[in-house]
């Protein structure tokens, strides 16, 4: 069996939006004085927290994202934007990623990849109460 992924490739697996979308949040918010800042900017709609959870989120997976596939592809770059930028010569870094590690997208948190979401709202116990 093979599997195909109806997502094109703009899009973000698990978030609504594109990867450019995400790529530009993130940038805005490396830019700004702070998160705060950041989500005022970015999402001035909304209150302040909201905002921050929403900027968190996909500040955390783009890390993510970058940590591991510097890992797994390539070597001597930071995992962080500007340096995938500089070393790839491309301002679309994250469509550039997807297209490179797509062997190990099943894998891979949310935006880039389709591995699922961190657990971390939920207590995953090894026992049981009973």
């Amino acid at each position: 069996h093979k599997t195909i992924s109806l997502l094109p490739d703009f899009l973000a697996s698990r978030f609504p939006g594109t990867l450019d979308e995400i790529e530009q949040a993130v940038n805005t918010a490396g830019s700004c004085k702070s998160q705060e800042e950041a989500a005022f900017v970015l999402r001035p709609e909304i209150s302040l927290p909201s905002g921050l959870r929403w900027l968190r989120r996909r500040i955390q997976y783009v890390k993510e994202a970058l940590t591991i596939l510097a890992g797994l592809l390539v070597t001597e770059c930071a995992p962080d934007l500007e340096s995938f930028r500089n070393k790839f010569r491309t301002n679309r870094v994250l469509i550039k990623l997807r297209e490179m590690g797509r062997e190990y997208l099943p894998s891979m948190p949310p935006i880039v990849g389709f591995g699922p979401r961190s657990g971390k709202r939920y207590c995953h116990l090894g026992f049981s109460n009973n």
